[in-house]
This record gives C-alpha cells, structure tokens and sequence, in this order.
C-alpha cells in the first residue's frame, strides 16, 4: 500500500516566514495524493474537463478587479455621465481594454517565473532603484487604502447614519476580517471579494432597470468629445484606468500557478499566494501546466474585468439618465439625488454597491501592500499593524472636515504618480525570453505594451499639471 501523507497547509499572508529568494513558493513533494488529485499511473495528471481546469485555475482576476470599482471610479463615472450623458461610454470601453492587457501581462509574468513583480525588481535592480520603487509602491498602496476607507465611511453613513470618522474605522476592521477569512488551503478569499463585485453589479443593474439608462447607449460608443472640459475627463478616466498597486498584486496572486518542477517522478503541489493548493503535476509530462494557467488567466481576466466594465458603464449611463447636465458635488449628493429621482430603493442600492466596493477594495489594497513589502524588502509586518498604518491618513482627512470626494480626488492623483514606476517594469521584464523563457512577450505585444505604459504615464503626467496647476 502507498503510504498517503498529507500536505501541511501555508499560514496566513503576513504570519509566517517568507520562502527564500529564488523560490516560487511553498511546495510539498508526496509519494501520493488523496484520490481527488491523483496522478495517473502513466504519470500523466487527471484529465477533468476543459472547462473544469479552467475554473480551478480562476479567481485572481476577480481580486484585481475590484480596484476597477472602486469608490474613486464612482465619483468619476458619475460626474461624467451627469455632465455629458452617454458621451463618454466609449473611453470606459478604451479603458477597459487598456486595463486588460496590462493586468494580462501581469499575470504572464507570475505564471512564466514564478516569481511577482517586487521581487523581480528587487532580483534584478539596483539596489538604490529598487528601494526608490518600493517608497513609491508603498505611498500607492496607502494611497488605495485612504479611497477605500473612505469610500466605505460614506457608504456607512448614507445607509446607517454612522458619522464618518467612526465609519472609517468600521470599513477597516470589517475589511481585515475579510482578509482573515482566507482560510489555508482554500481561496475562500478569491470568493468572497468575487462575491462582493457581484453585489456591485448587481446594485448597479437595478438602478438601470429602475432608470431606463440603456436607451441610446449605442451613441456613447462612438467615439466623440465636446470641448477641453469633456477631454479633460476623458483624461481622466483613462489616465486612472490602470491601478498600479494590482498591477504588483495580480503576478503574486498567479506566481505559483504555472511553476513545473523539476524532481524526476514526484507528485508535487503548489500553494497559492492565499495559501491555496493550487495544482499538481510531474516532471516530464507533456501537460504544461504553464500553459494551461495562461488560458484560464485570460479567460479570468475576461470575465472578471468585463464586469468591472460594465459597472462602470453602468454608473455613467445611470447618471445620464437620472442628472441629465447636472454638477454633481458629491457622492452625498449622487445618493440624495439617486433617492429623489428613482425612489429610495435606488439609493439603498446605491449605498450597497458603495460599500461592497470601500470593503473589498480595502482588503485587496492591504493585501497588496503585503505583497510590495515582502517583495521588495523580504519583509513581513502582521497584517492588523499594516492595517493600522494604512487607515491613519484617512482618520486624520475625516478627523480635520476635508470634504470626502475632494478626498478621494487626491488619492487618485497620488496613484497617478504610481502607474510609471509600475508599468516599465512589468513591460521590460516580460519582454526578456532569460526570464519568460517560452511565454516571453512577442515582439509586437512588447511594442503595444511600450505604447500602452507610454500613453497611460503621458495621461497621468497630464493630470498632475492640471492639478496643480489648474
């Protein structure tokens, strides 16, 4: 009888000590495996379906995807459908397509390394060039948080009346608790915050069915302008489409999907960066396990960020229809408006999506703040001190009176100054076949990546003139 030993599940991120340098994570070699995950005798993996596989290979993209709705994007969205109706539907679908390929990109990079983007740039930089790119990753991360708490504060306060400052605090500790539920072994995680983007869908998909919004929706995707103002804002969506931290965050999530080992005739497996189980494979079979990651990765991506897309398309065709040339002050004001145009049911749904997205954004930022440190430092801070850290900024913004949209106006800029540092990396590293081997970029997605990283600084380099000086 084959002795069946059983794999000693990752703690916690944040809780236990990080893999040494050159790793691609936690692997356990087994002589067998429970009858679930078995290899064959032909050593050769099990054959589930295609579509099977595939799932079991999804849900890092549905964690990147939240910073896609997050509660900076429903300022922008709103103030641009109430000022110019469906006009701008087009640059959201632009911008959906950019965000795409970069986060594609991303994620190509963990599955062909095993390695995520800090520590691929603290591997292969200077050392004074690498600490430079970890203060910036880390006042991004910051950044993120002070949006989501924010966004999760107002959201408590429109529904419960909670006041904002202790609201703040709320969104934190509910958010870490969210983070604390990835239990080892399972990507419980992965489901929750999969879970919460629903509920932002679906929220949104109500207000459009109580607005009508989908009537002359085909018009916004022609692509048109009506003045500096309207470029302006165009700008500003595309520019803020790319959000740097889960660009780091995404080649974590998939660094451990597409490793193959190299010990002749054992059934290894790979740990998550949850701490999930993720796949099992032998060496020498003519399964590529790289491959495969690389399919369901796109197939996650597409999924996953088509629904971000369609929130935001979402929230702009809702406020076309309900503020048609209005000038939005605020989110306050998008939720009283929301409540007097649709009726209360709206607004509640509203409040909802809001928050859905302030929680899960806010665990993702944090969780991807573990991320730069451990990548680019080889360090490690328990989480509840990370989350401490991150929410002072917000706690001082609310304690002080600054109105919470021009809030969450900064951060995005303070992100904008963030895309650069993120995206020339992602596109020289995925472009050197020593580090990718066979997924290296081909010669035209790295001139399309250079494009991209060039367009989008250009955008967010526009933005910070504007600024500060407009």
């Amino acid at each position: 009888m084959p002795d069946h030993r059983r794999s000693t599940p990752m703690p916690a991120p944040g809780s236990g000590p990080e893999p040494e340098p050159g790793s691609s994570g936690s692997v356990q070699t087994v002589e067998a495996v429970t009858p679930v995950t078995a290899v064959t005798a032909a050593g050769r993996p099990p054959s589930p379906g295609r579509l099977a596989r595939l799932a079991g290979l999804c849900g890092p993209a549905f964690v990147v995807a939240v910073a896609y709705v997050d509660p900076g994007n429903f300022a922008t969205n709103m103030s641009g459908g109430a000022r110019y109706g469906t006009m701008l539907l087009w640059v959201i679908a632009v911008a959906n397509v950019l965000a795409m390929f970069v986060q594609a990109l991303s994620a190509k990079l963990g599955i062909a390394t095993g390695r995520n983007l800090p520590e691929l740039c603290r591997d292969h930089l200077p050392r004074p060039v690498s600490l430079l790119l970890w203060a910036q990753a880390e006042m991004v991360a910051v950044a993120t948080d002070l949006a989501e708490f924010i966004g999760g504060a107002v959201a408590l306060n429109l529904l419960f009346g909670v006041p904002l400052l202790p609201a703040a605090a709320i969104t934190a500790l509910v958010s870490s608790l969210l983070l604390l539920l990835a239990p080892r072994g399972r990507r419980r995680f992965e489901v929750t915050v999969a879970a919460m983007l629903a509920v932002v869908l679906a929220g949104f998909a109500y207000q459009v069915m109580l607005s009508g919004s989908l009537a002359g929706v085909a018009g916004g995707f022609v692509p048109r302008l009506a003045g500096p103002d309207s470029l302006l804002l165009a700008t500003g969506i595309v520019g803020a489409t790319v959000m740097p931290h889960v660009v780091y965050l995404h080649s974590a999530l998939t660094q451990h999907q597409g490793a193959l080992l190299r010990q002749p005739g054992a059934v290894t497996q790979h740990h998550g960066a949850l701490g999930q189980p993720r796949a099992l494979t032998r060496s020498g079979d003519a399964w590529d396990q790289r491959r495969a990651a690389l399919q369901a990765s796109r197939v996650d991506i597409a999924v996953a960020l088509g629904a971000a897309g369609l929130v935001n398309m979402a929230m702009l065709t809702v406020a076309a229809a309900t503020f048609d040339g209005s000038d939005l002050g605020g989110l306050e004001a998008v939720h009283a408006g929301l409540g007097e145009v649709l009726g209360p049911g709206a607004a509640v749904a509203f409040a909802l999506a809001l928050l859905a997205s302030g929680l899960a954004s806010s665990s993702v930022g944090t969780y991807a703040g573990q991320v730069i440190m451990a990548g680019f430092l080889r360090r490690r801070v328990p989480l509840l001190a990370r989350r401490l850290v991150t929410i002072l900024p917000a706690m001082a913004i609310l304690a002080v009176g600054t109105d919470p949209t021009r809030a969450l106006v900064l951060s995005q800029v303070a992100l904008s100054f963030g895309i650069p540092f993120a995206l020339v990396p992602l596109v020289v590293f995925t472009a050197r076949r020593a580090l990718m081997g066979d997924l290296v970029n081909h010669r035209a997605t790295t001139a399309a990546g250079v494009a991209v990283a060039a367009v989008i600084s250009a955008l967010n380099g526009f933005l910070l003139v504007e600024v500060f000086t407009g």
